[in-house]
């Protein structure tokens, strides 16, 4: 039996909405990605890590702006790519990377996480080996649940094996096992095949990005080059999961986080270049666990605070700044000198999931909150 790539895997391509979810872990300090304009009392606590009033990039009249590093992004803001959430986060005390982590990544005190329950619970559409795919060694807590999600480095290693005639031999005859195979494994194991076999096609083509798009050499990067390739390639990929680490800036911040903001900044855009109008039904969301404490400490670093800030990109127009950055006095800080969080990270998701086909099962991927 002759087995061929052809076609939409999941007989769902016309519908090519995805949403993709980067994690900054570490608890990235919202205040040096997204700093105050206007705020005295942000300077008067960070005499060395405070952004120059001249050199925040404005978002319009609103009272905070972009961190210099992400200048990339500036212009998508500004063309209506990009929407920002100052002082957004859990409403967990917390500062503990793993619990904050594993809370956000659930949705709340719950099993399995938000993305899974959304893949399970949203209309409309069958799962299909590539519905989801989490680009590391590992299945993030995010994904947990999800009825079929894949884990890969990168598109080389999801294979049989090295390709070459024993590979292609392999799938051959491994579809002809499953080709009259009724019980629940058979179309699993079909569907798979049918995968592997598009995705080596896609390594073979290898074709280059689109638009002038170019991508930094590093893993960040390539995984979104990754994810555009099989977006633009209509395997009806749903969801991707893919993680930007090193956030944890205790000492050393500005030599720490600097080159981070740069490869984010640089790698989103690349991958919104890419995809060109592709980007209306595409969805980016940028999270990490907590901020940072609103001083510096003494050792040019910040410590575990409460709000943070998210990042949405693509997926309807945009160009806005949800929510407002507190102030940063000393009386409206929260715990120990944080800033407050003053949006639910929640209620950032919720709407971009309904576009996304969570039209009536909002209290199933984020129970008691709807």
């Amino acid at each position: 039996m002759e087995m061929k790539a052809t076609g939409i895997i999941s007989g769902n391509g016309d519908d090519q909405r995805t949403l993709v979810v980067v994690f900054l872990r570490g608890g990235a300090d919202g205040l040096t990605l997204v700093p105050p304009v206007g705020d005295q009392g942000y300077y008067d606590v960070r005499p060395t890590l405070s952004v120059a009033e001249n050199e925040i990039l404005k978002l319009g009249d609103a009272n905070c702006g972009l961190n210099p590093a992400l200048k990339s992004l500036h212009s998508l803001f500004g063309d209506g790519g990009l929407s920002v959430i100052p002082a957004v986060g859990l409403q967990d005390e917390t500062r503990s990377h793993f619990y904050a982590q594993d809370l956000m990544e659930h949705g709340g005190p719950v099993a399995g996480g938000w993305l899974g329950r959304f893949l399970r619970y949203r209309d409309g559409r069958a799962p299909s080996a590539l519905s989801a795919i989490a680009l590391g060694k590992s299945m993030p807590e995010v994904l947990r649940g999800a009825p079929a999600a894949t884990v890969m480095e990168s598109m080389d290693t999801f294979s049989l094996g090295k390709s070459g005639e024993s590979t292609a031999q392999i799938q051959e005859e491994l579809g002809a096992l499953y080709s009259l195979d009724q019980s629940i494994l058979g179309p699993a194991a079909r569907d798979t095949l049918q995968a592997l076999g598009r995705v080596e096609k896609l390594r073979s083509e290898n074709r280059p990005p689109e638009n002038g798009a170019i991508y930094r050499d590093d893993s960040f990067s390539n995984g979104l080059r990754q994810a555009a390739r099989l977006i633009r390639a209509r395997v009806g990929l749903e969801a991707v999961s893919l993680d930007l680490e090193g956030w944890d800036s205790h000492l050393a911040q500005e030599t720490l986080i600097t080159p981070l903001m740069s490869r984010l900044s640089d790698g989103l855009a690349a991958f919104h270049r890419d995809l060109g109008s592709l980007m209306k039904s595409v969805t980016v969301v940028v999270m990490t666990e907590f901020g940072r404490r609103v001083a510096e400490n003494s050792s040019f670093g910040t410590d575990h605070g409460r709000g943070g800030a998210m990042l949405v990109m693509g997926g309807r127009e945009r160009g806005e700044v949800e929510g407002k950055m507190p102030k940063l006095e000393t009386g409206l800080l929260v715990g120990p000198g944080d800033v407050p969080v003053m949006t639910d990270y929640r209620e950032v998701l919720k709407p971009i999931l309904r576009q996304h086909g969570a039209l009536s099962s909002m209290e199933n991927i984020f129970p008691q909150t709807s």
